[in-house]
């Protein structure tokens, strides 16, 4: 074990062993070897790759005199962070490494009583660790003394520059001495990262661990396609299926963290939530509750991207996509970290799987596609780990034993075993059946499919300028069908009519029922869909024939002359049909229908 650690102060060998290291990382060798000794650092390193350790290891050399930290009654070291979790996590990791050495460690963060950390202050610390805000603040105020200071450390500087910390970052270290060593440590280094560096580095070492394939070999991906409103009962499955010890679902917004969880709790899991919302102590709470077991499920939005280490987390869900490939990365590092092995799993709707594609080619990270397991599999796993939880080797007491014999006078053996078995299954969520995307039988648009076909109306039409182009990408979104799926498109002048196979009308209607109200959309939230009773009237001669879908008929003019109380947009989404609106003035072709005939443009004649 020393020989791992030889060239480390012995108060930081004794604590690497006290938390099991039998090795130190790459980036904790490379800061620690003789030519980084003393100088300022510049390091990328990939999430979850042990920075933290590394850079208190790097900096023993500033703060130590022999075994003990060095007197001072200013700080030493400063450690600035974007967030309260990660700059929280990372007064941790400090507490335990100097943990023999005396060091006096106080956290300075937003959400936490300001007043108390004043008091702290004033009566000494060796290291500082806190958010750009809260430190600039306790520097205004004069509480926070950075005269003496002898190492400036920069944690996920990238994450700070991209929040807008860059002027608070200046103020701290213009407030530093000219002698301090400055560690700058980032996932990734744009050009904002190189300028902060040029600007308060001097002559600064270059250490990058991040090797070719930036995603991270201890996780493995899976891209999951699933239909829109199959989201939230694919992430229940893929829980039920991984049976991870502690796991993360990633929302972007507080309110889809606030429904998931609530959908979850309601479900039988035992999830808490973290979200801008919440307070400082909601936030501790909640990780504790993680980290004793006592929640096994997180539902967080990307504020808990960085900063929240549980070494028991084996599994990432993506729920709502990540806005790029760094996000994806910082979100699934939370997995994956010190040699163990994580997944991570992206829900990817139809219709965003291109843009996933490119994401992940873009991270250079393999990902398998599959599909969301279906209650049958989790079922099946269920059963497996059922009879592994009840023939695993216990210690059995003679009270036990006697409680047994009395069952078994009363009981038959197998009804026991079932009982058992019952108790097991109960603590397990039931897996929820998918609606997943309907496939139109048979090929083509020439009929095929089609000869007992189903009529479902909309309540809008032409007075609503209703037009193929925009209506056919709304049934697509809201009924979960491909376009080829649906027939005629028939507009007529208070109703448009949707033409669907009849092998396909039962579930068609399921999901227009379970998708209703789901539009962001004012107009499209207002549709509504039924089934017909009676087809709509049969077209005129004067109309093209074929079972297309393109077929709209009886279309009047949009623009000054429309009653309807909404101008809906046309639609490039959810199917084909998409593109630009028509913006040519006056009439259309539409051949007359039932409806009404080819409209005519009525000119106003100006006098004189």
């Amino acid at each position: 074990m020393a020989s791992h650690f030889d060239h480390l102060p012995a108060p930081l060998v004794a604590a690497l062993d006290g938390q099991g290291y039998e090795k130190l990382t790459a980036v904790q060798e490379a800061v620690c070897e003789a030519d980084a000794a003393g100088r300022d650092l510049l390091v990328s390193a990939q999430t979850g790759s042990g920075k933290t350790v590394a850079f208190g290891l790097a900096m023993a050399q500033e703060l130590l005199e022999g075994d003990s930290i060095a007197r001072s009654f200013c700080p030493l070291a400063l450690v600035i962070a974007p967030t309260r979790e990660l700059a929280m996590q990372v007064s941790r990791e400090l507490s335990w490494l100097y943990g023999s050495t005396g060091a006096r460690i106080v956290t300075c963060v937003g959400g936490m009583d300001p007043v108390a950390e004043r008091k702290k202050l004033e009566k000494g610390a060796s290291i500082v660790v806190g958010t750009p805000g809260r430190l600039r603040d306790h520097l205004e105020r004069g509480k926070l003394d950075l005269s003496e200071l002898r190492v400036a450390v920069l944690d996920e500087a990238d994450e700070m520059l991209d929040m807008g910390f860059r002027e608070d970052l200046e103020t701290l270290l213009d407030a530093t001495g000219a002698e301090r060593r400055t560690l700058l440590f980032s996932a990734t280094m744009p050009r904002g990262i190189e300028q902060l560096a040029r600007q308060y580095q001097n002559n600064a070492l270059r250490i990058s661990t991040v090797g070719e394939t930036r995603g991270h070999g201890d996780i493995s991906y899976q891209a999951v396609t699933v239909t829109p409103s199959d989201v939230e009962n694919a992430a229940i499955n893929i829980l039920r299926f991984h049976e991870a010890e502690t796991a993360i679902l990633f929302c972007s917004t507080r309110e889809k963290v606030k429904h998931l969880h609530a959908a979850l709790v309601e479900r039988g899991f035992s999830a808490v939530a973290l979200s801008g919302e919440h307070s400082q102590n909601e936030r501790n709470n909640a990780l504790q509750a993680l980290r004793d077991h006592r929640a096994r499920v997180c539902v967080a939005t990307d504020v808990a991207a960085r900063g929240i280490d549980l070494p028991s987390l084996t599994l990432v869900v993506h729920v709502e996509l990540p806005r790029d490939a760094e996000t994806l990365q910082h979100r699934s590092g939370r997995t994956g970290r010190a040699g163990k092995k994580g997944t991570a799993v992206l829900l990817v709707p139809h219709s965003r799987r291109r843009k996933v594609e490119y994401m992940l080619r873009d991270a250079r990270i393999p990902a398998e596609w599959t599909e969301v397991p279906g209650p049958e599999v989790i079922r099946a796993k269920d059963r497996e780990r059922i009879i592994e939880a009840l023939t695993v080797e216990r210690e059995i007491t003679e009270d036990d034993r006697e409680i047994a014999r009395e069952l078994l006078q009363t009981i038959p053996a197998e009804d026991i075993a079932a009982a058992l078995v019952a108790a097991q299954r109960a603590t397990m969520p039931q897996p929820e059946e998918l609606i997943g995307r309907i496939d139109k039988p048979g090929r083509g648009r020439s009929g095929e499919g089609f000869e007992n076909s189903v009529w479902f109306k909309m309540n809008i039409g032409r007075k609503d300028q209703a037009e193929p182009r925009w209506v056919l990408p709304v049934v697509c979104r809201r009924g979960h069908v491909s376009s080829d799926v649906i027939g005629q498109i028939r507009i007529l002048v208070h109703e448009t009519f949707i033409e669907i196979p009849g092998a396909l009308a039962d579930r068609f209607e399921q999901t227009l029922a379970k998708t209703a109200g789901s539009d962001e959309d004012h107009f499209e939230k207002a549709i509504q869909f039924e089934r017909a009773l009676t087809p709509p009237p049969a077209r005129t001669p004067g109309h093209r024939s074929g079972g297309g879908p393109r077929e709209g008929y009886g279309q009047g003019p949009r623009g000054e002359g429309r009653t309807g109380p909404h101008k809906p947009r046309p639609y490039s989404s959810g199917g084909t049909g998409g593109g630009k609106p028509n913006r040519r003035e006056g009439p259309r072709r539409g051949p007359a229908g039932p409806g009404g005939g080819a409209p005519t443009h009525k000119t106003k004649h100006r006098k004189g």
